[in-house]
């Protein structure tokens, strides 16, 4: 029912050009998958979708679990149907957005940390020789949205209580709940249920987190029943190069899938867990890398042997009103230029003033209907009237560059000229 085999191998790194087969279609890597997560890429419709050249679409469990209920969807007859999408779907098992709610709300004394919502790239209190952490206990609501009337999750050994974003209702996710979940909603692949670990950890609680992921990560296989749907295992171990070959093994032991999860504090130690974490998995087995897709990324992961990327930023960044360009119109991984120099990542700002009047389109040279069909000027237009379209067109600009970005890295894998190309993207 599923296969996964590599067709290319990279002589000069660990990319890898490969099909996985599944229930709904095959799927060509290296491979990015826009994220749904309510059941819709947002603003683009599943026909926009296959236009692009979309493979596989990722839905959030957490917010489908919510609403509409997934036991909705599995009367509709699963995501895919539910949503009119002719192909291979991918859910998340919620553990991240557990974090969200709980660990990524605490309070830390550091004026460095300043009481942030935690994110995965959050630097750690340990990098500084002030910080101190206050009690376990010690919480924040959310900032600035309608989840900051929630209750904090609260996480104990067989799982997690959570309170909803929507209605403050209070809610349970464990092991047996995500995967039962997941089966419902119906997407070929799946995710088994992890703790999310904190980048303000130090070793101690980084390792008890670990534990707990490979605990739910067994109790996971056990709750499965259906044999349709392959299974990711999670690998954890924030910055630690211990934890991370030891949750590499474990993951790579028990599952036939695996995908990299957990916290980094940088890009430059995400790419370090990369180079930590992929020598322990086996070749003949997919490798996802968690919500994380932006252009360094994808040339950085698959020249480390990563076959699957998802990430919000392509609809985020469009949506407001930053494009996606290629190097040979201006995009850079440097950093560019004016008060946020560091900011440039391959790409522009539509609302800066010298677009009012340019007829170029976003990215000359990119075949998508937005550059074939609009100008900056216009968009930018768009953007400064908040028209809804301008966050439409945002979307599917950045969704187009990178899913066939990504394809054109598989076909250079397949030629031998990868390491060419990262070399004139990256420099």
């Amino acid at each position: 029912m599923f296969s996964f085999n590599i067709q290319q191998k990279d002589k000069h790194s660990k990319a890898r050009a490969g099909v996985l087969k599944t229930p709904h279609g095959e799927i060509l890597t290296p491979n990015f998958n826009p994220v749904g997560t309510q059941g819709t890429v947002k603003t683009l419709s599943s026909l926009d979708l296959q236009a692009i050249g979309a493979q596989i679409v990722l839905g959030n469990t957490y917010h489908l679990f919510l609403r509409p209920g997934t036991s909705v969807i599995k009367k509709m007859g699963g995501l895919s149907r539910f949503m009119n999408w002719q192909g291979p779907t991918m859910t998340d098992s919620g553990g991240f957005q557990v974090f969200s709610l709980g660990a990524a709300q605490k309070i830390y004394k550091d004026k460095t940390i300043d009481g942030r919502k935690l994110h995965k790239f959050s630097k750690s209190p340990f990098l500084y020789k002030t910080a101190t952490l206050q009690e376990e206990t010690s919480f924040i609501q959310q900032t600035q949205r309608k989840s900051s009337r929630v209750k904090p999750a609260v996480l104990d050994d067989d799982g997690v209580t959570f309170y909803s974003h929507i209605d403050g209702s209070q809610r349970r996710l464990d092991p047996k709940i995500s995967i039962s979940l997941q089966e419902d909603l119906g997407a070929d692949l799946i995710v088994a249920f992890d703790d999310h670990e904190s980048p303000l950890w130090n070793h101690e609680d980084t390792a008890k987190s670990l534990e707990r992921t490979n605990l739910w990560a067994l109790e996971s296989l056990k709750a499965q029943k259906r044999e349709d749907q392959l299974m990711y295992g999670v690998t954890h171990g924030g910055m630690f190069e211990d934890l991370r070959i030891a949750s590499a093994k474990f993951t790579n032991k028990h599952f036939k899938a695996v995908a990299i999860g957990g916290s980094y504090t940088s890009k430059e130690v995400l790419f370090q867990v990369l180079d930590w974490s992929v020598p322990y998995f086996d070749e003949e087995k997919p490798r996802h890398l968690l919500g994380i897709g932006e252009v360094q990324d994808l040339f950085e992961g698959i020249a480390r042997g990563i076959d699957f990327f998802d990430c919000v930023a392509p609809t985020r960044r469009g949506r407001h009103g930053t494009f996606y360009i290629s190097p040979e119109n201006g995009g850079s991984a440097k950093p560019g230029t004016g008060r946020n120099p560091a900011k440039q990542n391959f790409s522009i700002n539509i609302f800066n003033a010298k677009y009012k009047l340019d007829k170029a389109p976003i990215d000359p040279g990119c075949a998508c209907m937005v550059c074939q069909n609009y100008t900056r000027s216009y968009i930018r237009h768009l953007f400064v009237a908040d028209e809804l379209l301008a966050q439409r067109l945002g979307s599917y600009h950045n969704v187009y560059f990178i899913v066939n970005l990504v394809k054109r890295i598989r076909e250079a894998i397949l030629d031998g000229s990868f390491e060419q190309m990262k070399g004139e993207w990256l420099g």
